[in-house]
This record gives C-alpha cells, structure tokens and sequence, in this order.
C-alpha cells in the first residue's frame, strides 16, 4: 500500500426488497439514505473512484431478496448510475466467496468506503472483514441504513441497531462520518481519523480525554 489515498465505493445491497418491499430500512428514512448513496455515486464517478455495485442473491423461495424477483432487483438509483464492478454474494461480507479482494488488489485500492444496507449486517460485516484485510475503511452514516429486530435476546429499534453499530465501527475498525465530510475528503485527498476502544470507553465514563 501507498500513502497515496486509493479509494473504491462499495454500495451494499441497495435492492428494492429494502425500499418500500419486504424488509423495509426505517432508520435513517429510507428515501434520505437513497438519496445520499446516489450522491455518494455520482461524487465518485466525477473523482474517477471506482464503484463496486454489491448484490445479495437469497434462494428463490425466500421471502426477502430472492433470486430473479423484483425484491432482489438493485434499486433504479443503483442501475442509473451504473459501475465499474458487479458483485454477487450469498453471505453477509462482500468479500465472501467473492472476486472482490483480487479485483481490488488489481486496482491498487487501499481505502474502502461503504454506502448501503444494512448497517447492522452487510454494511457491519463487510467494514469488518476490510479492516482485517489492511484497508483503510470509511462508513457513511447518511448513506447507510437499518430496520428493527425483536427476538428471543431482546428488542432493538432501527435507530438503535443503526447508531449502535456505528459506533463500534468508529471504535477502531472504521472512520464513520456524514457524506459531506466524506466528499471534503474526496476532494483533498484525506482521511478521517477513526477512534479506539480504550478513548471510546473514556468519553463514555465522562473521564478526561
């Protein structure tokens, strides 16, 4: 890796199922992320930032995401704008059984920035999986999105798991931020600074920093 900052934007599963279907992102409001993504799209294709296009493939008799239905389709905003990389996946990480590590190894990228759905699951799992493979991880808080859980460990709204695990990325696996942060950076060639466990957990117990 270089210090030269290389990035590629990896849209996450933005397929219709999310979006008005049968799982429906509710926290940020769905169209509010929609609409940051596609601006997300088109800053990087005027920075000449590669653009991965992630899709989740379900078998065809699940009830979300299923192959070959209009619930699995990517979103028009997606297919409008188009990419440089179309990646299928059956697993949470986009990199799971997947050509993405070795495409992005061609292409000399180092810094991953993720848009898309769910933070709590594709976007999570993915940022997570880049930290462990050397990149330089970047979320965007506005551009990503979640839906509530209830099960037999408890309940947690959409805003929860969203805020949730935003912060757990910030905690030292990735640099979170707003899009707008993210484009000042884009345009000058920076990075945010993502934090760790330890200082967290300080400003958390109100202790001095």
């Amino acid at each position: 890796m270089t210090n030269t900052v290389r990035r590629a934007l990896l849209v996450i599963d933005v397929q219709n199922d999310y979006i008005g279907g049968n799982f429906p992102i509710e926290y940020p409001p769905v169209q509010e992320s929609l609409a940051k993504i596609d601006h997300a799209m088109e800053v990087a294709k005027t920075a000449a930032i590669p653009i991965v296009a992630v899709k989740h493939i379900a078998p065809a008799a699940s009830p979300i995401l299923a192959t070959a239905s209009p619930g699995g389709e990517l979103h028009e905003i997606v297919r409008s704008r188009g990419w440089n990389l179309l990646i299928g996946k059956e697993r949470a990480s986009a990199f799971d059984g997947t050509e993405l590590a070795d495409w992005l190894k061609q292409q000399n990228i180092n810094t991953l920035t993720f848009v898309g759905y769910m933070t709590h699951n594709c976007v999570f799992q993915g940022a997570i999986d880049a930290f462990n493979r050397g990149f330089s991880v970047e979320v965007l808080a506005d551009a990503t999105g979640s839906l509530p859980y209830k099960n037999k460990a408890g309940e947690a709204s959409a805003e929860e798991m969203h805020r949730s695990f935003l912060v757990v990325l910030q905690s030292g696996f990735a640099a979170v931020m707003s899009s707008d942060e993210w484009i000042k950076n884009v345009l000058d060639g920076s990075l945010s600074e993502r934090d760790n466990i330890y200082i967290s957990n300080l400003r958390a117990r109100k202790m001095q920093v």
